[in-house]
């Protein structure tokens, strides 16, 4: 007997099928009544009905469901046209563990399970419904992989209502509604995918849905759609050795031919053509990602720099030409001839897809916080890849010889860093997110000062006010100085600000921001040296 559901609310849970069937029941029939032996969701695909249970009853109709508890009774009720609906049997397997069996102990019930007990919308439904029919088919298949696809298929069905009925989706607004869409677009790109079907995902009408994307995307639904397809498509023309057919289907095109025309209207080149750019010697400009180009002995064409910020001085790049992204002037880009494009995931923040006028574009698949991930994408670009361990194990033996020498000088003491401007005091996060946490607290073992902790628990950075900051009694600060909002210099000469352990211990170190706020690992490698020089 599966064992109730409001135990594993904390937990994370993988749902096992156990068995679909087809049910229909038509008008004249005899109400179906059922204790359900396992967790049990409902799903009807046509007609129209009613269920009650425990003395309450809930209205039935195409894309409409409903969860049931193990060992619940319930009764059906065919409306006037009939009612077809999937009915699904399932257990829950806690990751990393076997199936609960029935001397598990637990608390009763369904309590803070991710789908709440009762009625559910089934949104997507066109997707459900495709979803329903492959799980059914793939169920009774007997050959293993088919099993294997239906149980896929089903934890996808799972997190479709899931998301349809998460408790926050009754607060949300239009437009978070449409962001939420465009999430599930990117995930689902290759898959068939129409405006109808997005704008029931968002849960506003087709027009609306339109609008408003068109104001967050500055793209038509479709026109975005394709685009993702694209972009996916480059990557795996440049990181993959597989062939354009296959390149084609997992974009979502199923036909070559056609993928090849989207290909050449939207890059400029055909996908031959593009995936040429890997070779030794193309001209690149990689706005923010040099860092990981210079560490793999590739040197780009131009780079980066700002009007406010300058340019990433710690890289040395003297002799390479400097191009503002804050200008917008792509005329002025083109005189260096660059051949290629590569972006990060911050590209839309300068609008960086007008420099597809100049060259092809390449978004590079970037890992933030882990930039060996990042490293090895870049590498796999230029077919540097046999060059990826050997500047990483360099990196990992200077944080070693680092965190020996700091383990000396400053055993239990806390630090931290803190990104002032004119607008206010930020705080980096301390649990693997950010700028500097992975490298101060774990690899240089640096201790994490509880306010750290408390406050951007989950978050990459927080924004302080003057009460928070002056709880800050870390023994180390390190500040950096944003002179995109004016750097805010101010705030040192306030009693606030001398007040602070730190300050009144001199133990406040001033680093360079283009280098402490990036993720490459020369950065990293010029932030250990920094601590060393202030701490060692």
């Amino acid at each position: 007997m599966t064992e109730p559901l409001q135990e594993h609310a904390k937990t994370r849970l993988l749902h096992s099928l156990m068995n679909i069937e087809m049910v229909t029941h038509s008008p004249s029939g005899m109400d179906q009544t059922a204790v359900y032996q396992e967790h049990t969701l409902i799903v009807v695909t046509e007609g129209q009905g009613w269920l009650k249970a425990e003395d309450r009853q809930y209205p039935l109709e195409r894309g409409t469901g409903f969860l049931a508890e193990a060992g619940s009774l319930n009764r059906i009720q065919a409306g006037e046209q009939g009612i077809s609906w999937y009915r699904l049997e399932f257990s829950l397997i806690p990751a990393g563990r076997g199936k609960l069996g029935t001397g598990d102990k637990g608390p009763q019930g369904l309590g803070e399970y991710m789908l709440r007990l009762g009625y559910l919308d089934c949104r997507p439904f066109s997707q459900c419904a495709l979803l329903l029919d492959s799980i059914f088919y793939s169920f009774r298949r007997p050959e293993d992989l088919e099993w294997f696809a239906a149980q896929t298929r089903f934890q996808e069905l799972m997190l479709l209502i899931m998301r349809a009925n998460a408790p926050h989706l009754k607060a949300k607004d239009d437009r978070v509604a449409v962001e939420d869409s465009i999430r599930y677009m990117e995930e689902h790109c290759s898959e068939p995918l129409s405006v109808d079907q997005l704008a029931e995902i968002a849960g506003i009408g087709r027009a609306r849905y339109t609008q408003i994307f068109k104001d967050i995307t500055g793209r038509m639904p479709l026109e975005h759609l394709n685009g993702l397809r694209i972009e996916r498509a480059q990557q795996q023309l440049l990181l993959t050795r597989d062939r354009l057919h296959e390149i084609a289907l997992a974009a979502g095109y199923s036909n070559e031919y056609y993928f090849n025309r989207r290909f050449k209207r939207t890059v400029g080149v055909t996908p031959g053509q593009y995936r040429s750019l890997h070779q030794e010697g193309v001209r690149v400009f990689a706005p923010c990602l040099e860092d990981y180009l210079l560490a793999l002995g590739i040197t780009p064409a131009v780079q980066y720099c700002h009007a406010k910020w300058g340019k990433q001085e710690y890289l040395g790049l003297d002799q390479v030409p400097a191009f503002d992204i804050s200008s917008g002037d792509w005329q002025g880009l083109s005189r260096y001839k660059p051949e290629l494009i590569m972006l990060d995931d911050g590209f839309r923040r300068w609008q960086l897809g007008e420099c597809s006028r100049v060259a092809p574009l390449f978004r590079l698949p970037f890992h933030q916080e882990d930039w060996r991930a990042t490293l090895r994408s870049a590498a796999a670009v230029f077919g540097r890849t046999a060059q990826v361990q050997e500047v990483i194990g360099q990196y990992e033996e200077q944080a070693r010889q680092a965190k020996r020498l700091l383990s000396r000088s400053v055993r239990g003491q806390t630090a931290a860093l803190l990104r002032i401007s004119a607008c206010g005091v930020t705080l980096y996060g301390s649990e693997n997110l950010g700028y500097v946490s992975n490298v101060l607290y774990d690899d240089l073992g640096l201790g994490r000062h509880p306010l750290v902790r408390q406050l951007t628990r989950g978050q990459k950075r927080v924004s302080l006010s003057s009460e928070e900051l002056s709880g800050l009694t870390a023994d180390h600060l390190f500040i950096t100085f944003d002179r995109q909002e004016g750097e805010g210099r101010e705030l040192l000469d306030t009693p606030l600000w001398r007040s602070l352990p730190a300050v009144r211990n001199n133990c406040v170190y001033e680093v360079d921001f283009m280098a402490w706020m990036n993720y490459g690992v020369l950065s990293h490698q010029r932030k250990i040296a920094d601590v060393l020089n202030v701490m060692a």
